[in-house]
């Protein structure tokens, strides 16, 4: 490729990564309207199927993703998935009932699966031989997902405020069409020109395992008590499937996650600490958020401004991280230092009180900000640097894989403790009745409330920490495995890699539902 086709090429995934954080955060802005359009009566029992739709059909696609990228090439399945999100956001736009958006908004979901992950193996491809290894390359994660963290929930609450709370799918379609027809047009990625088999039911064990772990942690200490026979059979099932897929991985000629990458260090590392960054992100964003909504009387839409710091510190480390890699930093000390400034802001969200300055809430996001920036784009760069260059999209697509496992199991375990502590420590009830308490009932309700998130914020500061020890085991020079490296010594002296047809997409298998 020519180097204004690859600028045009990374404009492209840029603007498609965009499109994929935005759209993760911009629906639970405009649940209010969405329900009282579509179902004003049941709709608000129905809020936790529309925002679970889209999250675990995304997670349950991501190993076929990954083994899709590596056997008919990251161009089409890059295309492929851009045009089933566009298909779902626009069955999202026309849908006339809850049931109907719930159900386009898991089409949605396979595509937006698809979005994040297969634009990053894009990237890497785009890349010039001579570019792949080192350690730059970090920026575009940690700048995206700052400015899509802090856009999101503005833009939908804008959108459903001021306009019409479908504009928040159409919204995709100008955008979306027009990197589908640049795509078309101007990448030029490696083509795959040897067929492989696709493990199939590799794949669709690892869609069941995902699906049901993602369903024990949303309605597991919720919807149904954790002792429960539907949480205990799922939980049953779930282990029952994981073993599968081991097992299955262990035996198939192309599994979808190759299980001798786990005998790559920084591989077997870098989805480790990923699950654990996932675990600890998701707790410390969703408890500030309730802190704030609880404890001071913020409201909804007013507490997702304090994301704005988190935003500041990842776009600001994004900025600078290409700047500290020329400098000498290696892709194990940001892994580290980003480890380390999240533990630390962690722990001072853990000393938060009932009366604390709401500048010590911000100055700890925006400290974590810079922590999480650190890691979200050089995690992914690590697992690219090591992976066999064969094998670059299972990988890939894993790092995000076990991000997203990691946050669900965070969810539930911090949702757990929370009520555990609260159960002890408060005046009885649960948390949902601390809006009614009035005087020394609801005094007491708040410390109990504000001790039991320390609690919950020390457990993620002992999660980082762990990522933390776990980054100091990386290797202090991190290159790619000599296959990978002889493999990319070979495209670079091949002849220019070949356009493939997006229409040869529809050739491929159909990625499930």
């Amino acid at each position: 490729m020519s180097h204004r086709q690859r600028v045009i090429g990374f404009a492209l995934c840029i603007a498609t990564i965009l499109l994929a954080v935005l759209d993760t955060n911009i629906v639970s802005a405009a649940t209010v309207p969405i329900v009282s359009d579509l179902d004003p009566v049941h709709g608000v029992d129905k809020i936790p199927w529309l925002i679970a739709a889209y999250q675990l059909a995304a997670t349950a696609a991501l190993p076929l993703y990954g083994k899709l990228c590596d056997v008919i090439g990251a161009k089409k399945v890059f295309i492929g998935a851009v045009a089933t999100f566009l298909a779902g956001s626009a069955l999202c736009g026309m849908a006339g009932s809850m049931g109907w958006l719930i159900a386009a908004r898991a089409l949605q979901g396979i595509g937006g699966g698809g979005l994040m992950s297969v634009t990053m193996v894009v990237l890497r491809e785009l890349k010039g031989p001579e570019e792949k290894d080192g350690g730059k390359g970090g920026s575009v994660g940690g700048i995206i997902a700052g400015a899509g963290m802090a856009l999101g929930p503005w833009l939908g609450g804008v959108l459903a405020d001021h306009a019409d709370w479908r504009w928040i799918f159409y919204v995709n379609l100008p955008i979306g069409l027009a990197v589908l027809a640049a795509a078309v047009r101007v990448l030029k990625l490696p083509a795959h020109g040897t067929r492989r088999t696709i493990d199939f039911l590799g794949a669709g064990l690892a869609a069941a395992f995902s699906t049901m772990l993602l369903l024990v942690t949303q309605w597991g200490g919720k919807d149904h008590a954790w002792s429960s026979p539907l949480i205990i059979g799922l939980s049953t099932a779930t282990v029952a499937a994981l073993a599968l897929f081991v097992r299955r991985q262990a035996t198939a000629a192309e599994p979808v996650l190759p299980l001798g990458l786990f005998r790559i260090r920084e591989i077997r590392y870098g989805f480790a600490i990923q699950g654990l960054v996932g675990a600890a992100m998701m707790g410390s964003m969703v408890y500030v958020m309730i802190y704030l909504q609880v404890v001071r009387g913020i409201a909804a839409s007013a507490a997702g401004l304090y994301l704005i710091p988190m935003a500041i510190g990842m776009t600001a480390v994004g900025l600078l991280s290409d700047r500290l890699a020329t400098a000498g930093w290696s892709q194990k000390t940001f892994v580290v230092s980003g480890t380390v400034c999240a533990s630390a802001a962690l722990a001072l969200l853990a000393t938060l009180a009932t009366d604390t300055s709401l500048w010590t809430v911000r100055a700890a996001l925006l400290l974590m900000g810079v922590g999480f920036g650190q890691l979200i784009g050089q995690l992914i760069q690590l697992v690219q640097d090591t992976a066999p260059a064969a094998q670059l999209g299972v990988a890939t697509t894993g790092v995000r894989f076990f991000q997203t496992l990691g946050g669900a199991l965070g969810a539930a375990v911090f949702g757990t403790v929370l009520s555990r502590v609260y159960a002890a420590r408060g005046p009885g009830g649960t948390t949902s009745t601390i809006g009614g308490l009035t005087g020394h009932a609801r005094r007491q309700a708040l410390d109990a409330f504000v001790s039991s998130t320390s609690v919950v914020f020390w457990s993620a500061t002992a999660v980082m920490i762990l990522a933390a020890v776990l980054a100091t085991r990386l290797p202090a020079g991190i290159r790619r495995k000599p296959e990978a490296a002889e493999e990319a010594k070979a495209e670079a002296e091949a002849t220019e890699p070949t356009e493939v047809n997006a229409t040869a997409f529809t050739t491929a298998p159909p990625l499930p539902r």
